[in-house]
């Protein structure tokens, strides 16, 4: 089954509202603003559930002596985090506080080098990608791997495409605009927004019976 467009997402809305379809998201204005709310709603799917269609890996490579400045390239900052993997010796990692950090790296006169056990989150880069640091201080290069959820970026052109399935998406985006247009006899913007959470709590469960370990949603 091809992945949805943003084109078709938006078409799909506006066939719901009772509205001409068109052939580019900004054709007209009711496009345009179809078009943007189709995105929140996308964004708040997307950030309700670790969905398996995110997963990536991003792997960092230390350098001996060097702690700090090392880039998660292509994640962003809105990813989650399931797990951290030393891969050159096979073992996980534990996040750790700044608090911690800061005592060990500026409390000591000889800081510990070693094989890293710890990272810690700080500090975005120049291609907003999240900055991350670690401890002890590598001592040589180790292949850090970063297992993710890193949810999609926003949609730009006609034949973007998601991942995500386009029930709730659809749902989603049709309540806004309902309460940005008004509602007009037909389905409620408050039973619409009912629907979004119903389709998104179904797929959840659909997932749930592959990955039973992701056992977390957050409702918005």
């Amino acid at each position: 089954m091809a992945l949805p467009t943003y084109l078709q997402l938006v078409n799909d809305v506006l066939v719901r509202m009772r509205e001409p379809t068109v052939d580019t998201v900004t054709q007209n204005p009711l496009s345009t603003v179809i078009g943007k709310f189709v995105n929140d709603a996308k964004r708040e799917v997307a950030d309700s559930y670790e969905w398996d269609a995110f997963n990536t890996a991003v792997t960092v490579t230390t350098v001996a002596d060097q702690y700090t400045d090392y880039s998660l390239t292509g994640a962003g900052t809105r990813f989650k985090v399931m797990n951290v993997i030393n891969n050159s010796k096979y073992y996980p990692l534990e996040p750790w506080s700044h608090t911690q950090l800061d005592i060990e790296a500026y409390g000591t006169a000889n800081p510990q080098k070693t094989t890293p056990f710890y990272y810690i989150f700080g500090g975005v880069d120049s291609n907003g990608d999240s900055q991350v640091k670690f401890w002890p201080i590598p001592d040589a290069a180790y292949n850090i791997r970063f297992s993710l959820v890193v949810p999609e970026n926003d949609f730009v052109a006609n034949d973007d495409t998601t991942k995500l399935a386009k029930e709730p998406i659809v749902l989603g985006a049709l309540a806004r605009a309902l309460v940005d247009r008004g509602e007009d006899g037909g389905l409620s913007s408050s039973e619409c927004f009912a629907l979004a959470k119903k389709a998104t709590g179904d797929l959840i469960a659909i997932e749930l019976a592959r990955s039973p370990e992701n056992d977390a949603w957050y409702p918005t």
